[in-house]
């Protein structure tokens, strides 16, 4: 069941839940992202980072739209952090229900002028707009980047921008990182500015560089009103980490259909745990 965000996460903060968003960077991720949602009965989003669709290709698209249309539960094809107008409006011409346009790299003011570009291009044909304020922060471990000073975000100007661009969701800074925390990093997030952030702006709200932080917070967070949470390195990690135990224990072996079966399984334990970390089991139900 294909459907945008807005749609999807209407019903996420209306319930209290938060929907993950698993970044999708190969088909056998995808198959257990896909395999687990059944199995959990939980709604899910399909993100695909920009890196990741220029390795994937745009034919990669068109197996997600195969599986989201095939699927009994609601999933979204999301671009994520998208950096420019021209990926965003790649993504779109592809199939994407809902794009991120990232300026939270831009001055406040360029961040307000691209994001309401965004929106104007992608409202009309009822794509959804993901947006950013403040910096999510980075361990070195991570593709996706990340700032190496994080700036929360002010609940005051994310008010104001929500309300000035028209965005369907924003993704907000209050203290995680993309990717692995290394040894003697731990992140801790400032959940009082998140309940500020809550009261005031409307919109669902994102919590990126989900992976590697302590399930209490992640748990809390969505009490307070985290409707979507992005997780990527937790899943490859524990999906490669398997890769590697398999071909190091059986080095003749090269058939794909021997090698990623226990592979899937081990991303399978992460994203299944993810779902019910953030309360999302069971909830098709309520769409």
């Amino acid at each position: 069941m294909l459907m945008n965000m807005k749609e999807l996460l209407k019903v996420a903060q209306k319930n209290q839940f938060a929907v993950p968003a698993f970044n999708i960077g190969s088909g056998q991720i995808l198959k257990a992202v896909v395999q687990s949602a059944e199995a959990m009965q939980c709604p899910v989003i399909l993100a695909i980072h920009p890196d990741e669709l220029s390795f994937l290709g745009d034919s990669f698209v068109e197996s997600c739209k195969a599986e989201a249309n095939a699927a009994k539960v609601p999933m979204v094809i999301h671009l994520d952090h998208g950096g420019s107008f021209e990926q965003v409006m790649r993504a779109i011409q592809c199939g994407f229900t809902s794009v991120m346009i990232d300026g939270s790299h831009l001055s406040y003011e360029d961040n307000i002028e691209i994001t309401k570009k965004v929106v104007g291009a992608a409202h009309p044909i009822h794509v959804s707009v993901e947006a950013e304020l403040g910096t999510i922060g980075t361990t070195g471990t991570s593709a996706e980047g990340g700032a190496s000073e994080i700036i929360y975000t002010d609940p005051k100007l994310a008010k104001d921008f929500a309300e000035k661009t028209g965005i369907d969701t924003l993704a907000v800074a209050i203290g995680t990182a993309h990717g692995i925390y290394p040894k003697g990093m731990k992140p801790k997030l400032k959940l009082d500015l998140l309940k500020e952030i809550r009261d005031v702006v409307a919109v669902p709200l994102v919590l990126h560089g989900g992976s590697s932080n302590a399930d209490e917070e992640m748990a809390e967070s969505v009490k307070i009103g985290i409707s979507k949470i992005n997780i990527s390195s937790d899943v490859k990690a524990a999906y490669y980490k398997k890769v590697r135990e398999v071909l190091k224990d059986n080095e003749g072996w090269y058939e794909p259909n021997a090698i990623y079966p226990p592979c899937i399984a081990a991303a399978r334990e992460v994203i299944e745990f993810k779902m019910n970390l953030f309360n999302a089991v069971d909830k098709v139900k309520l769409y």
